[in-house]
């Protein structure tokens, strides 16, 4: 799946569902007010219903009263649903009734899933994703979120014991290319929707409680009956959404198994972990009742009615496992000849050995790289990028990567990577932390020093896979301690009275990402803008990518010249005295509003100017990923 038309198709599927959704709302405009011209003329007239019913007339007025009426209860609705999980991907958690998973965590299954979602999103270059245990038997899991920054991960008890680690990262897998593609966004929407809709019903049964108490009054007769009339209407209304939700959910489902089997290069993880499903006393099935507003949003359906068939947000499971193995003969021959768990891990890194290819990746994606490659990668992570993600985890000190799971030592790992390496500012930034800090980070970051100094510390490749696990744990924050890690790390970088290029890359992808969670901004729009329009932007940033390492064996200029002529502009370029990191910033801002199919040529331009000595520096790679995170192109690692 193309990352760049998926994000075209969103585009168009949000038109889609606006139209879908106002055609739903004239429908129920259209039902609302026949409903009133019945009940006024019920409550109009005193003799029989037969009488009334004739006496009615069609009245302009009334019809665009009711109308309006209508449309903002639906609206209301909507626009409150949507606000209550304003705080994306966690706010649904809760609703699910999920448990935060720690890293401490002395259960084995746990661990295990932190480990393979740590992995998938070091691999599609993503922060990592928070992850919530729903204590149910069914085998389900979801993904929910607005954007990558915020988004979490969903699993049950069921899947986490019953799946082998093959079957579970195929599930994974499956919930990260919602996470890449917008489908969260979507489905978020999805629930607002619904929601607004199901209002008009929620009236309707107050009223119809209201009329059955007042029976003796002489109106009582159509109050009940508008009652009973707005409670059909929003029925008709739902069993519309869910049609629509059903419609919008189905073919995603499909794409995302086929992401899964990309990604993990192993089609009988995904299709066993279906048919284990298929196998399971308690199948997909969960027992709590928000389950049904976010059935769309599951890997598979929660539950089962008389209506399934018709609004199931999902292929069958035999539709699905037939799509990712074409010869399946209808057997389950995948869970019943599964490997135990420790031999199929004692097999996996046999034939990890025998791969070669490794040696290149870890050494800083060194060689030769085709710029269209690399671009077709963003969004769409393989194999290879996941047993990279595999490989670089096992290489992190691990004082490192166990102080980047907890949010107190997590701070002091950023804190750490903006170290100056003179000893006169080095104190100075350790004193003003020694002052400033939350209780125990310093002493954390103490620690921290007191390792790298002793050999243990973090290598340069080392450090945006770190980030991205520390983005998880410091979502734990509090906004006020969110607020004070903020302030320290610009207090931090300030000292000398300079940014370097590390300094700003850090900034650019930590708080890319945090400020959105803590600070609620909006998710960008999907833009307008064309290339053409942002030439000064552009030349600015293919500047700074030539700047910032030593090329090899040519010249900054030539550099520059590779990622120019990709965009066949006649741009130049721009000397380093001349660009502030202020400029840098508005040129970013800018960018990010370009249309999703402008942003593929702008990433190749990037792409060719890093490798045009034919070598990726982690200082660039650093550079180029923090770039397209922040104008939402999630980049894996760029590799051989």
């Amino acid at each position: 799946m193309n990352f760049f038309e998926s994000q075209d198709t969103a585009k168009r599927n949000t038109g889609k569902l606006i139209l879908l959704f106002s055609l739903a709302v004239l429908s129920l405009v259209v039902m609302t007010n026949l409903l009133v011209m019945v009940a006024f003329g019920l409550l109009g007239e005193e003799g029989s219903s037969i009488s009334s019913m004739s006496s009615l007339q069609f009245d302009w007025q009334t019809f665009l009263v009711v109308g309006v009426i209508v449309t903002a209860i639906v609206l209301i609705g909507s626009l409150y649903k949507i606000g209550a999980l304003s705080g994306g991907g966690a706010r649904i958690a809760e609703m699910m009734n999920g448990r935060l998973l720690l890293a401490g965590s002395g259960d084995l299954g746990e661990r295990r899933v932190l480990n393979v979602v740590e992995e998938m999103a070091i691999a599609s270059g993503t922060p990592v994703p928070p992850v919530y245990l729903m204590e149910e038997a069914g085998i389900n899991a979801f993904a929910a979120g607005y954007s990558p920054s915020d988004a979490v991960i969903g699993v049950t008890r069921g899947t986490i014991d019953t799946l082998s680690r093959d079957q579970l990262q195929g599930v994974i897998a499956h919930e990260f290319s919602h996470i890449l593609h917008g489908d969260m966004r979507i489905n978020i929407r999805l629930i607002g929707v619904l929601h607004g809709i199901m209002v008009l019903g929620i009236i309707g049964y107050h009223l119809l409680r209201g009329g059955a108490h007042g029976h003796r009054s002489k109106n009582s007769g159509g109050i009940v009956f508008l009652g009973l009339g707005l409670m059909v209407v929003g029925f008709v209304g739902t069993f519309f959404g869910n049609l629509i939700k059903a419609a919008v959910s189905r073919q995603r489902e499909f794409l995302a198994d086929g992401s899964a089997v990309q990604f993990t290069r192993n089609p009988n993880g995904i299709a066993g972990a279906l048919m284990r499903i298929a196998n399971h006393a308690e199948r997909s099935y969960l027992n709590n009742p928000s389950s049904a507003e976010i059935s769309h949003a599951l890997f598979e359906e929660a539950k089962v009615s008389p209506l399934s068939r018709l609004y199931a947000t999902h292929p069958s499971l035999e539709k699905r496992i037939a799509a990712i193995i074409p010869a399946w003969d209808g057997s389950l021959d995948l869970i019943r000849n599964t490997t135990p768990e420790p031999e199929a891990d004692k097999a996996r890194e046999t034939e990890l050995s025998k791969r070669q290819k490794m040696t290149a990746i870890l050494t800083g994606a060194t060689g030769v790289l085709v710029t269209d490659a690399v671009i077709s990668q963003v969004g769409n992570p393989n194999a290879d990028h996941l047993q990279y993600a595999v490989e670089i985890r096992k290489q992190i000190s691990p004082m490192f990567l166990d102080a980047a799971r907890e949010p107190s030592s997590a701070r002091a790992v950023i804190y750490y990577l903006v170290l100056a390496r003179t000893d006169s500012t080095r104190q100075l930034q350790m004193a003003l932390l020694e002052d400033g800090a939350d209780v125990g980070v310093y002493q954390e970051l103490q620690t921290l020093v007191a390792a790298d100094s002793n050999g243990q510390g973090i290598e340069p490749q080392h450090r945006l896979p770190l980030v991205e696990i520390v983005i998880a744990s410091l979502r734990q924050l509090s906004s006020n301690q969110y607020e004070l890690f903020r302030n320290n790390f610009s207090e931090l970088i300030a000292v000398d009275k300079k940014m370097n290029l590390l300094e700003w890359t850090l900034q650019k992808i930590v708080f890319h990402h945090l400020d959105s969670v803590f600070l609620k901004q909006k998710p960008h729009k999907l833009g307008k803008k064309d290339l053409k329009s942002c030439q000064t932007s552009m030349s600015l940033l293919l500047s700074i990518l030539a700047h910032s390492n030593r090329q090899k064996g040519i010249s900054t200029d030539q550099a520059f010249g590779c990622g120019a002529l990709k965009l066949d502009m006649d741009l130049q370029i721009v000397p380093i005295a001349s660009i502030d990191f202020e400029a840098l910033n508005e040129a970013l801002a800018e960018l990010t509003l370009l249309k999703p199919l402008q942003k593929p040529a702008l990433l190749k331009a990037f792409a060719a100017c890093v490798t045009a000595d034919q070598e990726v520096e982690p200082i660039e790679a650093e550079l180029m990923r923090a770039i397209a995170a922040t104008i939402d192109c999630p980049m894996p690692p760029i590799i051989v």
